[in-house]
């Protein structure tokens, strides 16, 4: 199942949360090389995941991390701007109508429709808190895995060739694009809506509008 859940929360998911770092681990650390923080518990963690953002987990029946990405509003410190910033010409995208979403990742069990799932998942949000675009940097390996789920980003500026060329892209989620997508991911529009729903109770305000 999908969890929406923050940063300030995650200490009453344990296992989810140990879980979802280790696998970033894994995933960046170690399948991609790339220079990554990684604690002596075999966490990736970095300073984003201090500011209390909002992670969208899918739970395998285990209760450990299956997938997950990780969201912050642009009004305040985020990755395209802060560490990627040159490509988009030094231009800040700053907009409370645009999320950055970093992080996503996928453990290395985790079944071929967890991509889909997560892809709904940040439709959810867009719906839910009236959000317009979400930006995100991006390497090539992705650019297969956006278009078989269906929701493929609008390239801002790229830099790197082949398998080392890093983009930053924004996305839109129209309905029909969230027809595909749940078709992809094999779940239903209503219980995806529904375990949104369970997480923020009817609420329309993220808990870091306020300090955004």
């Amino acid at each position: 199942m999908l969890r929406y859940i923050y940063a300030n929360d995650l200490h009453r998911f344990p296992t989810l949360s140990r879980s979802m770092f280790r696998d970033r681990a894994d995933q960046f650390k170690v399948r991609l090389g790339w220079d990554v923080t990684v604690t002596e518990e075999g966490e990736e963690r970095d300073q984003y995941d201090a500011l209390n953002p909002l992670y969208v987990i899918w739970e395998q029946q285990d209760g450990t991390h299956g997938g997950s990405m990780r969201f912050l509003p642009t009004t305040g410190p985020v990755m395209v701007n802060e560490v990627f910033g040159h490509l988009t010409g030094g231009a800040p995208i700053r907009s409370p109508l645009i999320w950055e979403c970093t992080r996503f990742c996928l453990s290395r069990d985790a079944g071929s429709r967890v991509a889909a799932a997560l892809m709904l998942a940040g439709g959810e949000i867009m719906t839910g808190f009236g959000i317009r675009h979400f930006a995100g940097v991006f390497d090539a390996r992705m650019v297969r895995i956006y278009r078989s789920i269906g929701s493929s980003p609008e390239v801002l500026g790229s830099e790197g060739e082949g398998r080392e060329r890093i983009s930053v892209g924004l996305w839109e989620f129209t309905p029909e694009a969230k027809t595909r997508v749940a078709a992809r991911a094999g779940l239903s529009p209503a219980i995806s809506r529904l375990w949104f729903e369970r997480a923020f109770g009817g609420s329309s305000e993220p808990e870091f509008a306020l300090s955004a």
